[in-house]
This record gives structure tokens, C-alpha cells and sequence, in this order.
């Protein structure tokens, strides 16, 4: 029988192009009292609720716990002026001018601020409160703790083979080809060998590319085909608008060298088995160590036989 709660994760309701009570729909008025302008591709605004702000507070460097200062700037990305679409769901010329909006607002962003991270929250389950199609990028000056991590093994790894770490973890999964998912000629979408979440995806490029801004015109219009076919297969996986998390590393900003380094993008989606049916990250999981719930290479033959319906 139909799961008759296959429609309900994600998905948008039938609300039209435009949602008059939308704080990001073209025209509208936002939460703070600002009016969006009549935008018509991809809008760029200050959010309204940052995280983090450009003036930092004192830092207290005495005793056992301490506080450090921190700075940076939180930006809102609107993918379209549509409120009835998903980037799933989007022409891949329309997700294109989001790619391009991505390398503008990083290469910006990056001449301030040492970290700067795009990404998207989708979908209700994974906290996002407004359905119109948008994504954040956050800058920060220092380095999160699980970017420092990633810069840490990937200079360690260059230092000692002279090889960018994530250009020899394609070559392997390249030759393997069972956890690819689909490939263009710039790009290659794959489940990742130590994949978490069930249907996880990695996005490499084909060259050792360091930051967004420093991919080709070609490449660019490349990875809206890729992100195009990527999303729509998550889509048809369950016959549901797939919730996930998704955001983009590259090279930090700053005096370093930028060549142990390579662009990707994660993609972390929280559905099992259906569309109603999700992984929790409890128990052992958070206390121990987190556990498979299937091998990447059964997750990437179902994401490459998935279609949509």
C-alpha cells in the first residue's frame, strides 16, 4: 500500500509563484520592516536574525572557561523569485545564477572574512522555517572547528604525498565507480566511502579547484547540471521533495597555500527508509560513535536507479 504519508516530509504546499504572507517573495515586507525589492533572479539581503555580527565582544582570558571574541556577517541567498519551487525543481539556467551568486557573495565575503560558508537548509525537518526557495551563507574570522578539522588532514596529507587529498579520493572512487552517483565532465557526485547519513553525497570536481570563484565558466554552467540531476534523483528516491543540508568547503582565506585544497560539497539528508521514515542521531550514535544504517554502495545504486515520477 501507498505510504500514505509519502507527501508530507519537505514538501511545499500548492501556494502559487507568490505567497503574499512570505517574508522572502518579491515586493514583500520582512520581519525587520524592509521591503524586497521586485527581484527577478537570485536576491541577496543582510539577514535579519544574524548569528554573527561584525563587532565582536571583549574576550575573557582568565580561568578554566573562557570566552573568545568572534566576528563575521550572515546573508540570506534567494534562489528565485518563485515561492512554489525547490532548486530541485528549478531550470538549470536558473540554478546556474544561483552558482554564480555563490562565487560573487564568496569572493566578496572573502576579501573581509577568513571562513565563508554557503549552504541550505531544506525543508521543514531540517529547521527551515520559510518554504521559498533560498540558502544562507554565514562569514566568519576564524575558522569553525569542523572546517579546521578538514584543512588540518588535508595540508597534512599534501605535506606528505604532494597530492591533493580529495584529487586521490577520486581517483579511487573513479576507478571503483560503485559509490558514484552521476558524472558530467566537469563533476563527479558520489555517496563518500565514510558516508553518515543514509543517501549522503560528496561533489567533486575534476581538477584540484581551491574556492567557488576560481571555477571556469564551463565548470560553473556544469555543476547547475549536476546539482540539477543530483537533486532530482533525491526527489524521486521516496516521491518526495527530499529535505537535506547541503553546503560548500573550499580554501580559507588568507596568507596559506591554497593547493592541499579542494572545493566539495556535502550533502546530508536525514531520510531512511521513506519519506516519513528518518535516521535519528541518538544513543550510541551521539554518546559513541555514529553507525551505518546501509553501505554507501547500495545507497548509491538506489540514488542512481531512482526516477522521477
Amino acid at each position: 500500500a501507498k505510504d500514505v504519508g509519502a507527501v508530507v516530509i519537505g514538501v511545499l504546499l500548492a501556494v502559487g509563484a507568490h505567497d503574499p504572507k512570505c517574508f522572502l517573495c518579491p515586493g514583500n515586507v520582512r520581519a525587520n520592516g524592509e521591503q524586497n525589492p521586485d527581484y527577478d533572479g537570485t536576491y541577496v539581503f543582510r539577514n535579519d536574525y544574524s548569528a554573527l555580527l561584525p563587532e565582536s565582544i571583549e574576550s575573557e582570558t582568565d580561568g578554566l572557561l573562557r570566552v573568545a571574541p568572534a566576528s563575521g556577517e550572515c546573508r540570506v541567498v534567494c534562489f528565485s523569485p518563485r515561492h512554489d519551487l525547490t532548486l530541485a525543481e528549478m531550470e538549470v539556467g536558473d540554478i546556474r545564477r544561483v552558482v554564480q551568486t555563490w562565487a560573487e557573495q564568496t569572493a566578496e565575503m572573502g576579501q573581509r572574512w577568513r571562513w565563508v560558508q554557503a549552504f541550505e537548509n531544506k525543508g521543514e525537518i531540517m529547521g527551515c522555517s520559510a518554504p521559498h526557495p533560498h540558502g544562507q551563507i554565514w562569514a566568519s574570522d576564524f575558522l569553525p572547528s569542523l572546517v579546521a578539522r578538514e584543512d588540518e588532514h588535508q595540508r597534512a596529507h599534501f605535506a606528505r604525498t604532494g597530492s591533493p587529498l580529495l584529487m586521490d579520493v577520486l581517483r579511487e572512487e573513479l576507478a571503483s565507480g560503485e559509490r558514484v552517483v552521476a558524472e558530467t565532465e566537469h563533476w563527479v557526485l558520489l555517496v563518500p566511502f565514510w558516508a553518515t547519513w543514509p543517501f549522503e553525497y560528496l561533489l567533486l570536481p575534476k581538477r584540484s579547484v581551491a574556492r567557488m570563484p576560481d571555477l571556469t565558466a564551463e565548470e560553473r554552467d556544469d555543476l547547475a547540471v549536476i546539482l540539477k540531476d543530483g537533486l532530482t534523483k533525491y526527489d524521486a528516491l521516496f516521491a518526495t521533495s527530499f529535505p537535506y543540508t547541503m553546503g560548500w568547503h573550499g580554501a580559507p582565506f588568507g596568507d596559506e597555500a591554497t593547493e592541499p585544497w579542494t572545493l566539495h560539497a556535502h550533502f546530508y539528508p536525514p531520510l531512511l527508509r521513506s519519506a516519513t521514515v528518518r535516521k535519528f542521531m541518538v544513543g550510541y550514535e551521539m554518546l559513541a560513535e555514529p553507525q551505518r544504517d546501509l553501505t554507501p554502495e547500495l545507497a548509491a545504486r538506489r540514488l542512481r536507479e531512482a526516477k522521477a515520477h
